[in-house]
């Protein structure tokens, strides 16, 4: 039984001639199978019909004919012509060959689907897990601010007391006798005590440390902080703060302080906010992604 070229079969099969000379040329005469697997691969591209500039005798499976071997080919004898029987069982053997790269062609694209969709949920649940360990140091911070503020509440109530305890001793000690029973001072200047604004301030130490972030599109965030904390946590807050931006991906945050004027780098990510200069408080700048 004379078989059909693979320009033929893949006519047959129903490929346009322009893309079946293509996808032969393209894959250097190598077989129909490999024709066909570029075919599909390539069904969706612009250009996939736009003809080779190329020519491709050789490359079809056609030798080209001077015109002398023409005539004693058309002297020896054509090609057999397959009968209608033989060419329908070539094309259904054809058909099966497409159908079934069509199917794995599916098999391996849904398999690249499942992928990307488990990639995404890994991603999803890694940024939720981030999320919520964020807002519970939020209300931890919250937690401990509240206690601390309690705390400095009732030590200075204390200092109150106690002076307003020792200002009575004193002044009983300097007239005699009870505050309660002894006569009106004299009228002589005597010494002013000493008045709580009169003592020397001492430097306070900060554990805490408020935070406000200028966003690009105008609006700002604001945070409280522990003064040890790296700078990189508020980066880490602002990327999940600061809301999704169209076309999908999200760069790092590149952090700016207002004044002086400085651009904090990596290495400053590592370093605590008390070490910065950022405490008590500070307004820092998220900078501008460049055009590329």
């Amino acid at each position: 039984m004379a078989e059909l070229t693979a320009l033929e079969s893949l006519i047959e099969m129903g490929f346009p001639r322009g893309r079946a000379e293509k996808a032969l040329a393209l894959t250097g005469n190598q077989g129909i199978e490999a024709a066909m697997d570029w075919l599909m691969e390539h069904e969706d591209d612009p250009d996939v019909d736009e003809p080779l500039a190329t020519p491709l005798g050789h490359v079809l499976g056609r030798e080209p004919t001077s015109p002398e071997q023409g005539t004693g080919s058309a002297a020896g004898g054509g090609k057999p012509i397959l009968s209608e029987e033989e060419r329908q069982e070539q094309t259904k053997r054809m058909l099966e060959l497409v159908a079934q790269k069509q199917r794995e062609r599916e098999e391996r694209e849904e398999r690249e689907a499942l992928e990307r969709e488990r990639q995404r949920r890994k991603q999803g649940q890694e940024l939720s897990a981030a999320r919520q360990r964020l807002q519970e140091d939020e209300m931890r911070r919250a937690a401990e601010e509240r206690r601390r503020e309690k705390a400095e509440e009732l030590a200075a109530r204390q200092r109150v007391r106690e002076k307003i305890e020792r200002d009575k001793a004193e002044r009983a000690k300097k007239y005699g006798g009870s505050v309660g029973s002894r006569p009106s001072p004299p009228t002589e200047p005597g010494p002013v005590p000493s008045s709580p604004s009169q003592e020397p301030p001492t430097k306070r130490e900060y554990d805490q440390c408020r935070i406000q972030v200028r966003l690009p599109d105008g609006t700002s965030l604001t945070q409280t902080f522990r003064a040890r904390e790296q700078l990189a946590a508020v980066r880490l807050y602002v990327e999940l703060h600061r809301g999704e931006e169209p076309g999908g991906g999200q760069d790092p945050v590149q952090l700016l302080s207002g004044f002086p004027r400085r651009a904090f780098s990596e290495a400053d990510m590592e370093r605590p906010l008390q070490e910065l200069g950022l405490v008590p408080s500070a307004v820092l700048i998220v900078a501008k992604k460049c055009p590329s």
